[in-house]
Parts: structure tokens; C-alpha cells; sequence
């Protein structure tokens, strides 16, 4: 199966089994996910992230994180730009979400970053999503 939007898939997923209730969701591996993995990680959203197997069949598993009352983390994601609309920012216009609560997370020249971090780096670029 072929997926147009890899990053929309990803969210796609991890949204559907945070809502299941699931531990772990797995998907098709590429260095733009296993990237967004890791900022969702150090943000505090999912608990860890792996990539398994070798060759050209690489997997990576997101383990999810739950409070202690078995409510998800992560209370919603949105795609924000797109395959047929890209979506640009400049450092210092970039997105608050839910007034600063959540996290708005762009593709740079310097890697992936979060709005906080793009706006200390004055660098701006692409807004991939928003999570809260």
C-alpha cells in the first residue's frame, strides 16, 4: 500500500491507538518520522520510540504514554501543512498552540524543532503539526 502523506499517516496512527487505549503503534520507518518520534519524546508525549529490523525494511514502534488514569497524553494532533498546500513561518510569527500548552513542530534548516525552539534559534520553516 502505497501512502501519499507519511507524516498524515504517522499521526494518523498515533492518534488512533492512543484513542484504542494501545501501548505500542508500529509503522513503516523513514528518517522524517523517527525524527518527529523524538521531539514528541523529549516534549513528553510518548513515552519511547524504537526502530526495528534492517535493510529496507526498517519498523518504528512508538510506545504511547498514559497518566494514571489511563487517559491518553497526547490530546489531539493535526496535520498542519500539507502535500498540496505547504504551510512556511518565519521564526518570530510562529504558531502558539493552545497558548503555549501545546506544540507546534517545524521542519528547519537546523532539523526538526519545536515552535519554542525555532523561535530561540531564530529560524522559521515548515509547520509539519500541532500536538497537545
Amino acid at each position: 500500500m502505497s501512502v501519499c502523506d507519511p507524516i498524515a499517516d504517522m499521526l494518523t496512527r498515533i492518534r488512533n491507538a492512543s484513542r484504542a487505549g494501545l501501548e505500542v503503534v508500529q509503522m513503516p520507518h523513514s528518517a522524517m518520522k523517527s525524527e518527529l518520534a523524538r521531539v514528541l519524546k523529549k516534549e513528553g508525549y510518548i513515552a519511547d520510540f524504537v526502530t526495528e529490523g534492517h535493510g529496507g525494511k526498517k519498523n518504528l514502534r512508538v510506545f504511547l504514554k498514559y497518566t494514571a488514569g489511563r487517559t491518553p497524553v497526547i490530546r489531539g494532533m493535526k496535520r498542519v501543512s500539507k502535500p498540496g498546500l505547504r504551510q512556511y513561518t518565519q521564526a518570530a510569527k510562529a504558531p502558539r498552540v493552545v497558548g503555549g500548552m501545546g506544540v507546534a513542530i517545524l521542519t528547519t534548516s537546523r532539523g526538526i524543532l519545536t515552535d519554542r525552539e525555532a523561535r530561540a534559534s531564530k529560524t522559521g520553516g515548515e509547520v509539519l503539526c500541532y500536538v497537545w
